[in-house]
């Protein structure tokens, strides 16, 4: 996802990616330990995604 449209979304909404980002990390990293290594490319997007997303609440904040 990138910043562009991050930005463009509200902070409700922001807060719900969040919370579902948080549970999509849960269940890629619980992949990951069984062995599934498809499962790396996508936590490390959802990884970089959740970050932007704290990234433009902060701004917000200030």
């Amino acid at each position: 996802m990138k910043a562009e449209k991050i930005r463009g979304l509200e902070s409700a909404e922001l807060e719900k990616q969040l919370a579902d980002m948080g549970e999509t990390m849960f269940r890629l990293r619980f992949q990951m330990s069984l062995g599934q290594a498809d499962g790396l490319k996508k936590y490390r997007e959802t990884k970089k995604d959740r970050a932007r997303i704290l990234t433009v609440l902060r701004e917000r904040a200030k």
